[in-house]
């Protein structure tokens, strides 16, 4: 039998604190490995021997399969789930849930009855196909969502599905939108459908998202941009159309008056006019440019004329050339 000092010092490694994620704006890099301190890894009381009596017991039975369980802390990462745990300890006191991290499992749909505290969600690469409505009740302290890299279609959005969130980052990239869902938040300051299918922006489909700062539309099959589409637009400051198919700089750029950077590159177009990107008159445009990618378009750039880039903050902010058949 082993003495009682031995088993409080396995008691007291046992006490480990739970993973603590890393970063808040971080949604495009998988987080790297989440190091701790001697101390904090555990979890003992550098002062003396740890009393017996302060341990407290947990419900190992209760434990998720596959889970790791100390303290009334359940961790259940990169496990491939399909579903979110039912087998939870009743002796829990605390779920924390200020972000959720479920991202690259096998889950099929979004978890119902969401914590009302959650301000963050990430359930990006996964298997779900439908956004029903009513799915984020309650969820008004949400304010950032990642959920690409999931077969989504744009009937997979019911109507009403994201009514009472007021988000401001919102990223459905590596899906299979043929269009700029209907019905998202007003709220947003950036939207992101990068790597889709969408082949046109319409008139209205901007329409509700007069706060974004940040769009990006890149790696679609986009052809064509309707007069007016960007007017909807007058916060934006970064756009990002490249790896479509333009054949031309899309209008309405001059009367973006906060515009700085604008992502071109890898397009179909074939002339850049004096006055695509840039107003008439001076002291128009409150923000000069400071980033316009060309490169990689069909453009005898030799043509273009120096005024084109007048309200450009340096030469080198404008990227040209290199355009391969």
């Amino acid at each position: 039998m082993w003495p009682l000092w031995r088993l409080v010092s396995l008691l007291a490694l046992s006490q480990a604190l739970p993973f603590e994620q890393r970063g808040f704006w971080d949604f495009t890099l998988d987080d790297g490995p989440f190091m701790m301190n001697d101390e904090e890894a555990s979890g003992a009381d550098t002062s003396g021997v740890l009393d017996p009596d302060s341990v407290t017991p947990t419900y190992s039975a209760m434990c998720p399969f596959g889970c790791h369980c100390h303290l009334r802390v359940v961790q259940c990462s990169d496990l491939g789930l399909k579903s979110v745990p039912k087998e939870i300890s009743p002796d829990t006191t605390l779920l924390d849930l200020q972000k959720l991290y479920i991202s690259k499992n096998h889950l099929v749909e979004i978890p119902p009855n969401l914590p009302s505290s959650l301000v963050e969600l990430r359930i990006h690469d996964n298997r779900i196909r439908k956004v029903p409505k009513g799915v984020f009740s309650g969820l008004r302290n949400m304010n950032c969502i990642e959920m690409g890299g999931n077969p989504l279609e744009n009937s997979g959005f019911e109507p009403g599905a994201f009514d009472g969130l007021k988000l401001n980052y919102l990223r459905i990239s590596e899906a299979k939108l043929t269009g700029i869902p209907k019905d998202l938040p007003e709220t947003l300051n950036e939207l992101h459908l990068d790597h889709n299918k969408i082949q046109a922006i319409e008139l209205e489909d901007l329409l509700r998202y007069s706060k974004l700062y940040r769009l990006g539309l890149g790696h679609n099959q986009i052809r064509m941009i309707e007069n007016g589409s960007l007017s909807f637009l007058p916060t934006l400051r970064e756009l990002h159309l490249d790896n479509n198919k333009l054949a031309r700089v899309p209008s309405g750029l001059p009367d973006l008056k906060l515009l700085q950077v604008v992502y071109l590159h890898s397009n179909n177009i074939t002339k850049v006019g004096v006055n695509d990107f840039c107003p008439m008159g001076f002291g128009v445009k409150r923000a000069y440019y400071n980033g316009i990618s060309l490169f990689n378009n069909p453009v005898p750039y030799w043509e273009v004329q120096p005024a084109t880039f007048r309200c450009v903050t340096d030469r080198l902010a404008i990227q040209f050339g290199n355009y391969k058949k």
